[in-house]
Parts: structure tokens; C-alpha cells; sequence
């Protein structure tokens, strides 16, 4: 998941106070490759190749509306076929062919949960930078973390997984393949049910 190493455009306070509660209807997904330290981005880049979850990435994000910074979209350097890219600036001046560019998450959000309607899409991906990840983990209904069997050194960390607040639900092992710089595990969390959730439940 090369997608979202890098740490994007700071939130700002505006957007802080609209993001809040899960989005109804499409899934709000968090999708991240993240070191056993918590490492996400080294100066603006990977610090590891990983060509077999670029393929698990695509399968995650193909067909959604993937959001990310500004710093992230510029690392990847082109938009992504088949998804509607989302970039997050607060920039008034940047632009690119292929993306839609928003100036706060909130907008962001709203965007690509339109999108994800008029597409029938499951879901809504963040993909980084560690900026909206943080703004957004708060709201997100679902992890998908790819967990790289490496510690290096970093200056971009992934937000720490609460486990009151977040529960496994799947996991898969991945040996490392030849263009791949370690193995990894697949995570997939949920979070838990609130006590109102629970309560709904059982009526």
C-alpha cells in the first residue's frame, strides 16, 4: 500500500469539528501499510518496496473514492485508474488532471460519500497521508492495515489502534516475495459497537 506513506496537509481546526460520527452508508475504510514500530513515511517516502500489497491495495481501493493529502497524491504521482481521487489541499492554487481537489477532510468526506452512492460503493478510503489519518481514525468504521514485518526508522507514524475501540475481525499472512522487501500481515479491524449501537441491537 504505497499510497499513503506520506503526512498530507495539516487539518485544520474547521475540519476537526466536522469530523465526527461514522458515515451512513458507505463504509468509512482507513487503508495504511504500517511498520511493527508504527512507521508509515521516511522523508516524504517508503522506507521499503512492497509490490505484492500494491496488488492487495488495488483490490481494497478499486471502484471507491480514495481521499488523501495533497503530499500523498504528489508521492504517487498520478491519479489512480478506477477510483475517483479525492486530494485534500489548502492550497487554492493546486490543481491536477484527473483528481477533485477540496480544501478541508470535512468536504473531502462528503465528496466521496456522493460519489461512493452514485458509484454503489461499499465504501470510502482514506489512504493517507498520517494527517488524515488521525483526523479521520476517530470516525472510521474500519481498518485495513497492512502490517510490514520491519522496523525502520521514520519520521511519519500511523495513529495507535485502541483496543477498546478496535476489534480483529481478519487476518492474513503474506511470506515476502521477490520484489518485496519483507513479508507482511493483512489486518482487518471493526470497531466496536458503541452502547447505544448495543442497545439498538436488542431492541
Amino acid at each position: 500500500m504505497s499510497h499513503a506513506r506520506q503526512s498530507g496537509d495539516p487539518p485544520t481546526a474547521r475540519a476537526h469539528r466536522h469530523v465526527h460520527g461514522p458515515i451512513h452508508g458507505p463504509a468509512l475504510v482507513l487503508v495504511a501499510a504500517v511498520a511493527e514500530n508504527g512507521v508509515i513515511g521516511q522523508g516524504g517516502g517508503l522506507p521499503w518496496r512492497l509490490k505484492s500489497d500494491l496488488r492487495n491495495f488495488r483490490a481494497i481501493t478499486m471502484g471507491k473514492p480514495v481521499v488523501m493529502g495533497r503530499k500523498t497524491y504528489l508521492s504517487i504521482g498520478k491519479p489512480l485508474p478506477g477510483r475517483t481521487n479525492i486530494v485534500v489541499s489548502r492550497n487554492p492554487n493546486f490543481a491536477a488532471p484527473g483528481i477533485v481537489v477540496v480544501s478541508s477532510i470535512a468536504a473531502a468526506l462528503a465528496v466521496a460519500r456522493g460519489d461512493a452512492l452514485r458509484r454503489a460503493a461499499d465504501a470510502v478510503a482514506v489512504i493517507g497521508g498520517a494527517d488524515l489519518y488521525g483526523a479521520t481514525i476517530g470516525c472510521a468504521d474500519r481498518l485495513v492495515i497492512t502490517r510490514v514485518h520491519l522496523r525502520p526508522a521514520g519520521d511519519t507514524l500511523f495513529p495507535a489502534i485502541d483496543p477498546e475501540l478496535w476489534r480483529e475481525v481478519a487476518r492474513s499472512e503474506h511470506a515476502a516475495g521477490p520484489e518485496d522487501a519483507a513479508g507482511f500481515t493483512v489486518l482487518v479491524y471493526e470497531r466496536h459497537a458503541t452502547h447505544l449501537e448495543r442497545d439498538e441491537g436488542g431492541n
